[in-house]
């Protein structure tokens, strides 16, 4: 399938989406309410924390962050292992580091507020291509494209293009010159609460009538994905090591899946099921009728469970022990957080 454009002018999409969206927009805790001036800070935080997240999920965890940090500043000078924390369940940790190490950046090198230009926040720390238009258009209405999945999903159609190639310079020509950050949360929305994957809603559509996809009868064949490689399969052990009201904890490499965050100590991941591989205490293991499975982006881990009763003196030096009653302020990432509440009930 190739790119056919539709004959409609770029202007004409716009302003009917624009009409549509000054009637139907979301209310969201990050967005600003009409005649309001958008908060670079939150813009930026909510498109960090919405990337492969949900808004239903982002909702809560936006509340909570903006509460403890509200600005750049206080993020700036946020430690680690609370940052961390407050992150744990929205994954790809990376993600929060950068936040910090961004927010360290914006105070340092330009007093504490983002750069207005696309180009120059690509420059920050964790801003990559679609974050800095993201931001560059809602908060400061710079004519930037942005193209998340829910925009590649509208503009696939309404071009019928093939390829994030297609869509993107198709998504270029209906970007407007003005209220360029009001278009791309419109082209959002669009996507979330009409244009949707599977049987979109043609008819309540603004943009129906310029839609190529539709004028077809194709609408779901649109965006054209490859074909995925199945992902491989990797395994591991996860061990709970009690001593009294307390189990151990280690500190994750901070390179690398999970870097720096506190964790179940776990064997290696490998391509075949270990039995208690590198057990972080000697101690008499019992392995449990049970498994926790999680999918990272390059491969699916599934982790056997072990636990036993230790002593402290025999555990490494740098061993953490959590308190029980409070495992759930530890800041787990998501696997573990699901092999507590296995093991940790038993």
């Amino acid at each position: 399938m190739t790119a056919k454009h539709s004959p409609t002018p770029a202007p004409s999409i716009a302003a009917d989406l624009l009409v549509w969206y000054d009637v139907h927009r979301r209310t969201l805790p990050w967005r600003a309410l009409p005649g309001e001036t958008p908060d670079p800070y939150r813009v930026w935080l909510s498109e960090v924390m919405l990337q492969q997240t949900s808004v239903a999920t982002v909702t809560p965890r936006f509340a909570a962050w903006v509460a403890r940090w509200p600005d750049f500043a206080s993020l700036a000078q946020a430690a680690d292992d609370d940052v961390m924390a407050a992150w744990a369940g929205l994954g790809y940790y990376a993600r929060a580091r950068n936040l910090v190490a961004c927010a360290k950046a914006v105070v340092a090198e330009h007093a504490g507020a983002f750069p207005t230009t696309e180009a120059a926040l690509r420059r920050l720390p964790g801003i990559g291509d679609y974050t800095a238009a993201a931001i560059a258009a809602i908060a400061f209405d710079e004519a930037a494209t942005v193209v998340d999945a829910n925009v590649e999903r509208v503009v696939a159609r309404l071009f019928r293009a093939a390829g994030k190639p297609a869509v993107r310079a198709a998504a270029e020509t209906i970007t407007p010159s003005v209220r360029a950050g009001d278009f791309a949360q419109a082209m959002m929305d669009l996507g979330s609460a009409i244009c949707t994957p599977r049987n979109p809603r043609c008819l309540l559509c603004p943009l129906s009538s310029h839609c190529a996809a539709r004028g077809a009868g194709d609408q779901e064949a649109y965006p054209v994905k490859p074909k995925k490689a199945a992902r491989p399969q990797r395994y591991g052990t996860i061990f709970w090591a009690q001593a009294g009201d307390a189990v151990l904890l280690v500190r994750r490499p901070p390179k690398g899946l999970l870097g720096g965050m506190r964790a179940l100590p776990t064997g290696p991941w490998v391509d075949t099921p270990p039995i208690l591989a590198d057990a972080p205490v000697a101690a008499d293991w019992t392995l449990h009728n049970a498994h926790v499975s999680h999918g990272f982006t390059h491969f699916d881990l599934q982790l056997a469970l072990a636990s036993a009763r230790v002593e402290r003196h025999r555990a490494p030096a740098d061993a953490i022990w959590w308190p029980l009653e409070s495992l759930g302020e530890a800041g787990l990432p998501t696997v573990f957080a699901k092999a507590a509440a296995i093991v940790g009930r038993g």
